[in-house]
């Protein structure tokens, strides 16, 4: 077809009807182009492709789909067996993500793409000259030369191909080093005029070699006579009106729209960008040692491995979004295309929410905000990667007033500097056209190293007493973040409904603090008077294994809150026998999720790890000391940090899980009976995508205004106090369990096994041993009985008085390992807490 596209309705036709510029060509060709006027002076029109994903938010799968189709296109071309040999080179910027997926579409192609930012201690294999763009100096960075010496078929990818010229360039230097018999030239849009198209093939000819094109669609612009001139004086008449109303990023046809720019080098910033915006980090967990893109090329390898981890990379950006978020963008960063691609694409897949994607450029382009316009509007930010070029603007088109309601930036880890977060920066840009700015960082891969991470800023210090927590500054640090002013709480029975569905993570919110009675805060102060002594012998025996076996001078670190007191009876021990001025830390681990890494950073940059003993309260079924054994090792795996030892320092061992111990007896460890008024005044902890970011500690709330009910320090001072007359046990005790065989016998897993499916539960994590345990379920979840040991005495005194509050049946129960187990409600429905029959049946 030889159509003019110049309808009303099509976004090139306010330049077409201004400049007289006319599109011919395939009747698709308005579908695919768009029109806009930059501040060029080789060429003032912009074709703007709606199917690229540069200028124009777009779908993530048509953007896809449009490359892999052209690259299913050259597979046929070439034939499978030339295909398999064949290597595909993008050209930067524009064209990054469109020759990845071309070179998908190929299938076995190793891709390459040029670059404008040169990367130390990487050889030049070859440049071109780009001679109609702003910025034409292209450069090949291949980690294996060999990549471009090869004589297979070479596929050059470019968003348009017009005059030739940048093709031409590529090939002449390239095959003056390499000649080869084959070429094949792949654009989403040939718009060559009738003298272009010759020059291709006489070129071929020169060279002695094949060269063959692919294109979506074509077409040619027809321009009239002095249209750059026009275009330059359109142009300049536009920026100046935005200009005098303050430096707007769109003008409507009739005048400005006012929209802040990038501020000037020290110069000073617009009123509404004076602070920065809050940004949710989220970390993509990228696979270690994955190039970011093409820069220094990708193969087929790096494709899977890419693919394989895309799922759950997708997932952790889709957990970071707000619920409410319907249209969300993902933005790119100039030549970083591809990843922030099938990032948006599996986003789309797996999620309801309407997903767009476009990347940020360096191209200026004029933006009216007309419907007969292709670039409507215009952020303005400054460069934020210290480009080899210099300081200057960026842009980011269609994104102001498009109606996101999420946008996730996604940029490389060498573009994530102080720049990116400033005021007036990309972020702060995006921060006032969005209700929510995610940033994901992708590490910048260098050739001759695995990669560039992330620039993790400096870890805070520990939090400490008296601004968070009531214990005193030296008893322990709490290497968490505080969300004390984070409403996070929610009723007991909403929690167990959203967490047995799958709908949430217990970690992700916190129950009601439960207020105690007079009844059972009597109950307590009786409780920690019976045992004081017995906890003071366990503690001091627990201590004492550590300092034998494990470490002269252990760092201890306990993992928030039930082992918090514990941690610092330990430390009170060494001081009080030996004295010792013992470092103690508390650190959040969440089942399922893992210990804080964060945390175990900033202990490895302080301490030896090798002096690290991590410190609960008791075991139960042990899900927590496999959790850490899982979680250390896969930090060693990531981070290449080694020498934590997982095993984990109890006072109570019922289920016969840990090695180092003060008892195996299951009895009420009074700091069992309460919440954060028995633990300092905080909270359990959290982690929720939204708060918590990948340099972010978890997160714990500091609850001050219960400190009329805190017992916190009264708990310890009891049992410190006795101390000095469990002296001579604690030291035959400790004798006693060094000379004994304490290897684990995991009898406490394979009890909860065996109840769990008597009781017809099926889930171990609804089964909950010890007296410890059973507390909890009593005070945090939807308890459905309770399990007695037959016999069993005062230590049961505080659950069975919580059962009655709670009308929770205890059952008494004979051969039980421990004192009394907890099972939570199986088939919870929503106010249900005991056994009556409506959510299950036994």
């Amino acid at each position: 077809m030889n159509n003019a596209v110049n309808d009303g309705d099509w976004s090139g036709s306010w330049v077409a009807e201004r400049l007289g510029v006319q599109l011919e060509g395939d009747d698709e060709l308005r579908d695919v182009l768009g029109l806009a006027l930059r501040r060029n002076p080789k060429r003032a029109h912009l074709l703007v492709s709606n199917v690229l994903g540069k200028h124009v938010p777009q779908s993530p799968s048509v953007v896809y789909d449009a490359g892999f189709t052209l690259g299913r296109r050259v597979r046929e071309l070439l034939g499978a067996d030339e295909a398999a040999r064949a290597v595909v080179l993008g050209y930067a910027e524009t064209a990054t993500g469109l020759g990845h997926s071309v070179a998908d579409g190929i299938g076995l192609a190793p891709y390459l793409h040029s670059t404008r930012r040169p990367v130390a201690g990487v050889a030049r294999a070859g440049g071109f000259e780009e001679s109609h763009s702003h910025a034409t100096s292209h450069l090949l960075l291949p980690e294996d030369p060999a990549l471009l010496a090869g004589d297979g078929p070479l596929v050059l990818v470019d968003d348009e191909f017009s005059t030739g010229n940048t093709v031409l360039n590529t090939v002449r230097d390239l095959h003056a080093r390499h000649p080869r018999r084959r070429y094949v030239v792949v654009a989403l849009v040939d718009m060559r005029s009738a003298a272009d198209a010759g020059r291709l093939a006489d070129f071929a000819a020169e060279i002695g070699a094949r060269v063959d094109l692919v294109a979506s669609a074509s077409g040619t612009v027809r321009l009239p006579e002095g249209v750059l001139e026009k275009g330059q004086e359109l142009v300049a008449r536009f920026e100046a009106e935005s200009a005098a109303v303050g430096g707007p990023s769109a003008v409507s046809p009739s005048g400005p729209v006012a929209q802040s720019p990038a501020p000037a080098p020290g110069g000073p910033l617009p009123d509404d960008s004076r602070t920065a915006p809050h940004v949710t980090r989220v970390d993509l967990r990228w696979p270690h040692g994955l190039p970011d893109g093409g820069r220094h090329g990708f193969t087929p390898e790096h494709r899977t491995r890419l693919e394989g981890a895309l799922p759950a990379m997708a997932a952790g950006l889709a957990e970071a979004l707000p619920a409410q978020a319907r249209r969300v963008l993902v933005l790119g960063f100039e030549e970083l295309m591809y990843a922030p691609l099938r990032l948006a694409r599996e986003l789309e897949r797996t999620t309801d929410a309407e997903v767009r994607y476009s990347t940020t450029t360096r191209s200026p382009v004029l933006a009216v905000d007309d419907p007969g316009y292709a670039i409507r509007t215009r952020l303005v930010f400054p460069a934020h990667d210290d480009p080899a070029d210099g300081p200057g603007e960026r842009y980011a088109y269609n994104v102001a007033g498009a109606g996101f309601d999420a946008v996730v930036a996604v940029v490389d880890s060498t573009a994530d500097t102080p720049e990116l977060h400033a005021p007036g920066g990309l972020l702060a840009r995006l921060a006032a056209h969005t209700p929510r700015v995610l940033l994901a960082v992708v590490p910048s891969y260098v050739p001759g190293s695995r990669s560039v991470p992330e620039r993790p800023p400096m870890l805070p210090e520990p939090l400490r007493g008296p601004d968070f927590s009531s214990y005193a500054p030296d008893e322990v640090g709490w290497l968490l973040q505080d969300l004390s002013a984070v409403t996070l709480e929610a009723p007991t029975e909403e929690r167990e409904e959203a967490i047995q569905s799958g709908g949430a993570h217990y970690a992700e919110s916190l129950p009601v603090e439960y207020q105690p009675s007079e009844q059972y805060q009597a109950l307590f102060h009786s409780a920690l008077e019976e045992s004081a002594a017995r906890l003071a012998q366990a503690a001091g025996a627990v201590t004492e294994l550590v300092l034998a076996e494990r470490s002269p001078r252990p760092v201890l670190v306990s993992l928030a809150r039930a082992g918090t007191p514990v941690g610092i009876l330990m430390r009170r021990w060494a001081q009080f026998r030996h004295g010792l001025e013992l470092p103690h830390y508390a650190v959040s681990i969440v089942r399922g999720r893992g210990i804080d890494a964060n945390a175990l950073r900033f202990l490895a940059a302080h301490h030896d790890p090798r002096d690290v003993v991590f410190v609960d309260g008791w075991t139960g079924k042990g899900a927590i000391t496999r959790e850490l054994t899982a979680a250390i090792e896969e930090f060693a795996a990531s981070d290449g940090i080694t020498g934590f030892d997982p095993e984990i320092a109890v006072l109570a061992d019922p289920g016969s899980c840990v090695r180092t111990y003060g008892t195996r007896e299951d009895y009420l460890i009074p700091s069992a009976c309460l919440n954060s008024t028995v633990s300092g005044l905080i909270s359990r902890t959290v982690l929720r995508a939204d708060l918590v970011g990948p340099h972010d500690y978890h997160g714990a709330k500091f609850y001050r205004e219960l400190a009329d009910a805190d017992v916190s320090v009264a708990f310890l001072d009891a049992v410190s106090a006795r101390f000095p007359e469990v002296a001579d046990a604690v030291d035959a005790t400790a004798k006693e369990l060094l000379a004994a065989d304490r290897e684990p016998t995991w009898e406490g897993w394979a009890a909860v096994e065996r109840i769990s499916e008597e009781y017809g539960i099926h889930d171990v994590n609804l089964v909950k041993p010890g007296v410890g345990e059973t507390t909890r379920v009593l005070l945090r979840r939807v308890p459905w009985k309770i399990l007695a040991r037959a016999g069993a005495g005062a230590d049961l005194d505080h659950v069975r008085l919580l059962a009655e509050q709670r009308g929770v049946p205890v059952e008494e129960v004979t051969e039980l390992p421990y004192t009394c187990v907890g099972l939570i409600h199986p088939k919870y429905t929503r106010g249900a807490t005991g056994a009556d029959g409506r959510a299950v049946n036994v």
